[in-house]
Order: C-alpha cells, then structure tokens, then sequence
C-alpha cells in the first residue's frame, strides 16, 4: 500500500482540539467532520489539501480527547497518511481502527518540509522525499495491523475475516 502528495508540516502536541475543533463535533457525518478538518491550526489545509498528501507532525501527535472523530476527519479530508515523531495512544489505536495510516520516524519529520513531494510504501516503512530525494525508513505495522487498514478499519476487517474473504 502506497500513497503520495505533499507534505502539510505541524509541530509538537497537535491535538484532537486543533484537528478538529469541539464546536464541530454536533455531527457524526465524516464529510462534515473533513470540512473542518486541521482549520484551527491550519485554515488552508482543507482548500489545499489533496488526495495523497502527507500530514506530519512531531512528539505525541493526536494528544487530548479519545474521540475518533480526528482521525476521522483526516482520512476522509483526503491525507493519505500521518508520519510522526509519537503518537498519543488512543489516537494511533483510533487509527488503526478506521484504517488511517500513520507512521512513526524522527528522521522523516527532522528532514521533510512544508510542500515536500514525498511516496509512502506502508509494506516496508519507505518514505521518500522526491523533493530532497532522500529516503527515510520507519518501521512498519505487522501484517495483521497492515490488512486492517488495507481493509478501511477494523470492522471492515471483521466482516471479511468472519465471511472468510
């Protein structure tokens, strides 16, 4: 599984608060959730963001409340992944479980910048910065955790694990 695009670059403690704010959260619906995706830290993202691209951010990325909603918002804004230094726990679990990838390495985070191109290969950790042509490697999910998200999150897991697929 791959994904590719530019980079949207964030610091240290990005909280569920800023990636999406608590005044939207009167609604369940995933659209409306990415409409406000990352606006309070970002307001340009939304506008800018497209298919593929690549959220980074530093220590403890998704910190604060367990809502799932974050992640949600994420995915459905069209990020192909989250690359982090850390993630906060519930949120990188939350993750998973709505099959958003994300990726933890220092060394990418240090080294890519705002508006970077880069290709992601979540098989073997690869991440290539085409802008810089460096190359990065984190240390991928276990297979188990890869075919969850390959299979959009952990109920759509289920479903095909239980109708044998």
């Amino acid at each position: 599984m791959k994904t590719n695009g530019k980079v949207y670059k964030y610091g240290n403690h990005v909280d569920t608060d800023v990636i999406i704010p608590a005044r939207f959260l009167n609604t369940s619906d995933p659209g409306e959730l990415a409409s406000h995706c990352m606006e309070d830290i970002d307001k340009e993202y939304i506008k800018t963001v497209e298919k593929g691209d690549v959220i980074v951010g530093g220590e403890n990325f998704g910190c604060g409340s367990s809502r799932e909603h974050a992640p949600i918002a994420i995915k459905v804004s069209g990020a192909g992944c989250v690359i982090a230094k850390s993630f906060a726990r519930i949120f990188f679990r939350n993750s998973i479980n709505i099959g958003l990838p994300i990726l933890e390495c220092s060394e990418a985070v240090d080294g890519l910048e705002a508006g970077d191109k880069v290709e992601v290969d979540f098989s073997t950790g690869e991440i290539k910065n085409l802008t810089k042509n460096t190359v990065y490697k984190a240390q991928p999910f276990p297979d188990f955790l890869q075919r969850i998200i390959q299979a959009d999150g952990l109920i759509n897991y289920a479903k095909a694990t239980r109708e044998g697929k």
